[in-house]
């Protein structure tokens, strides 16, 4: 077989192959469901300590609970334990959030956070990307990402850290039954 006739054979191949993963990719995204919500954020233990090396850099322990409105009309609550490691406010944020739902159903999600902020402790907002570690009851086997954003308010007085309002979406998938 000739230079010619193997490189033609092998784009062949190649293309067959693209167009098989790109189906394969296809059906996968067809069975995927995406649920849009809102959500409103509250602190109920928080801890930072000072780093020390510059101005404003702290690392801080977390606990925030939350009460999910979902696109479809369900409700659920969330709780969030996480880590954070910011200068002045801005920095990022290791969260496991569970969502629970009114059947018992939890979805357990892995969270990578980018705070934006101005004062130490005080981020104004955050964008998180997720990935579903778990599922319960409905949701078991559940598989997925998702992302959401957050604007928090001022920290007032008394509290343990900032109220947020968040939007975002979760997709995934369900193993067939």
């Amino acid at each position: 077989m000739d230079k010619r006739k193997t490189k033609v054979t092998f784009l062949g191949f190649l293309g067959i192959l693209a167009i098989g993963v790109w189906f394969l990719g296809f059906v996968i995204q067809v069975g995927a469901e995406t649920l849009n919500f809102k959500a409103y954020t509250y602190v109920t233990k928080a801890e930072r300590a000072p780093v020390g090396d510059v101005d404003g850099h702290t690392v801080g322990f977390s606990i925030r609970k939350a009460f999910i409105v979902f696109e479809n009309g369900e409700v659920a609550t969330q709780t969030s334990v996480g880590t954070s490691d910011a200068i002045k406010g801005s920095g990022s944020s290791l969260q496991y959030q569970t969502i629970t739902f009114s059947d018992g159903s939890t979805i357990i999600i892995k969270t990578q956070t980018t705070l934006a902020g101005t004062a130490p402790g005080a981020p104004t907002s955050a964008k998180l990307t997720r990935e579903i570690i778990k599922g319960t009851g409905r949701f078991e086997g559940i598989k997925g990402t998702g992302t959401s954003t957050v604007k928090f308010l001022p920290v007032e007085e008394g509290e343990a850290g900032a109220k947020g309002i968040g939007e975002g979406s979760i997709t995934y998938t369900l193993p067939s039954k």
